[in-house]
């Protein structure tokens, strides 16, 4: 049975939307923490390239699910759900809301729905598709996945290979999609739940990411990345930001390619999110202008909890 004294706020959107800092305004209203919802902001070996939070909000707001593992760790969504709602645990015991925020669509999902149990998948199935992966690269793997399972791959990060490897895994090990142990009756939560989507037009979004590329560059993205070229094939490296370095640094782009495809590559991904989240009828969208708007939200939710 639901709680209707707890809310959890669930801010969600696509990448460079202003999430973070609409997340911290709210905390900062309603004196509270924050739960990350982004599948790579919780590696502590990795800062400028994933966005997180400046420092000073990390030290002013307690965030969960930030800086909390290593990428020798192995974390999944699985692994976040169970995480995220003790964290949330945690929150109700002083406060009545909690903040929920990122853009990992399956992390989301993961909180508010939870997820079915996947069969595991046989140590040799999952040897054999690693090692042809290594073998022949990311577009033998992307044209593996659009092949077996398409539904998956037209919502996928196609550039991200840890995802795509497990959607094979899944496909290999059961015959059956990924989305089909996604796509359960949601499991039942002890607190209320308000989805709030931040939206903007292409070409701001677009401009916005952009100038947040940039600004990764002049902290020292480059140099992060040339830090961590030892991990490079660990599946939180293989995605945007990281990867485009390590090619140049292989000869592939020059410097200036190399940044104009992290800006492409970025703009892409921001697109499969809005795919993602648009599917969800329950997200309340607000537009990056209005940030306010999302307070009255949360304020109406909240009288309804009381009436």
């Amino acid at each position: 049975m639901k709680n209707p004294s707890k809310l959890a706020i669930v801010i969600t959107g696509p990448t460079a939307s202003g999430k973070s800092d609409l997340a911290l305004a709210l905390a900062r209203y309603f004196q509270t923490s924050i739960i990350s919802a982004d599948s790579r902001q919780c590696y502590s070996e990795l800062n400028i390239g994933t966005a997180k939070p400046p420092a000073s909000a990390l030290a002013e707001i307690k965030h969960y699910f930030i800086n909390s593992h290593s990428i020798h760790d192995n974390v999944n969504a699985g692994l976040f759900e169970k995480l995220a709602l003790s964290y949330a645990d945690e929150i109700f015991q002083q406060a009545s809301v909690a903040i929920v925020c990122g853009g990992t669509g399956l992390y989301v999902k993961a909180f508010c729905e939870g997820l079915d149990q996947i069969p595991p998948v046989p140590s040799d199935v999952r040897e054999q598709l690693r090692h042809m992966y290594a073998a022949n690269g990311l577009s033998w793997l992307q044209e593996q996945v659009r092949k077996k399972d398409p539904a998956f791959y037209q919502q996928a990060d196609v550039r991200n290979p840890h995802r795509l490897l497990r959607a094979l895994e899944v496909r290999e090990a059961t015959g059956q999609s990924i989305l089909n142990f996604q796509q359960q009756t949601p499991h039942p939560r002890s607190f209320q739940i308000l989805k709030i989507g931040i939206k903007l037009p292409r070409n701001e979004l677009h401009q916005r990411i952009a100038v947040r590329v940039k600004q990764m560059i002049e902290e020292g993205l480059f140099e992060e990345a040339a830090s961590l070229q030892a991990f490079r094939s660990h599946p939180a490296l293989q995605t945007v930001g990281y990867r485009e370095i390590f090619d140049w640094m292989e000869g592939k782009y020059s410097r200036e390619e190399a940044i104009q495809q992290i800006i492409f590559h970025t703009r892409q991904y921001a697109r499969r999110q809005l795919t993602w989240f648009r599917r969800d009828r329950d997200i309340h969208w607000i537009d990056a202008a209005d940030p306010d708007k999302a307070l009255q939200l949360v304020k109406m939710k909240l009288s309804d909890l009381e009436s």
